[in-house]
């Protein structure tokens, strides 16, 4: 009888779990929705989403505002993922960091209201709390690529590429590749027009100031 009531009660308190992580979910994509680079680009005077490329992301503010304004940007956008996977970690385990995580990336990238950006920042700030060691590598990997060819959205499209990859040699769990994946496909998603622009050899460049 013990062990039947422990099983009913660990039942029941799983299925409060996945309610509250599936209440939460709103919430996480509010949070991605915060506009960071609008608000540090509208402090300094200027409109990110009508200059340098139109993107709403710290490459973008780095061009127009320089590297301190890109970087407090960066901040806060990799601040959202990671605020959002933590929470969820807390709650439901890593299930609960990949949903709130991933809500938070589709609200940076989907906010409904105005332009969304590409959602690099935001997903290494979730992921950042499932697979440290992954994301610090990949930032490596990012910087180096992103020096060497002064392509921002080329080093992003590799680390996104190469990031599924590295959670499969590691054996994760089959259902977390697949959920990085799918992420994956959803930067790679809203990186078609700079892989328009890369093939035409027309993509901005990083250190591109605008004229």
């Amino acid at each position: 009888m013990l062990i039947v009531a422990a099983r009913q009660a660990t039942d029941v308190n799983r299925q409060n779990v996945v309610v509250l992580v599936a209440a939460l979910v709103p919430v996480a994509w509010l949070l991605g929705t915060f506009p960071s680079a609008l608000l540090v680009a509208r402090a300094h005077g200027r409109d990110v989403l009508r200059e340098g490329s139109g993107n709403p992301g710290a490459s973008n503010v780095a061009r127009l505002l320089g590297w301190r304004a890109g970087a407090i940007v960066l901040l806060l956008d990799l601040s959202k993922g990671a605020l959002a996977a933590g929470g969820g970690m807390v709650i439901g385990g890593r299930a609960g960091a990949c949903a709130l995580g991933i809500a938070a990336v589709i609200g940076h990238t989907l906010p409904l209201y105005r332009k969304g950006g590409k959602g690099v920042a935001t997903a290494a700030g979730a992921l950042v709390v499932l697979y440290p060691l992954i994301v610090v590598g990949l930032a490596v990997v990012w910087f180096v690529v992103a020096r060497l060819l002064h392509k921002a959205s080329l080093a992003s499209l590799l680390v996104t590429v190469l990031f599924p990859i590295a959670v499969a040699a590691l054996r994760y769990d089959v259902w977390e590749i697949v959920t990085v994946g799918a992420l994956a496909l959803l930067v790679i998603a809203r990186h078609i027009g700079n892989i328009r622009r890369l093939l035409r050899r027309q993509e901005i460049d990083l250190d591109a100031r605008p004229s």
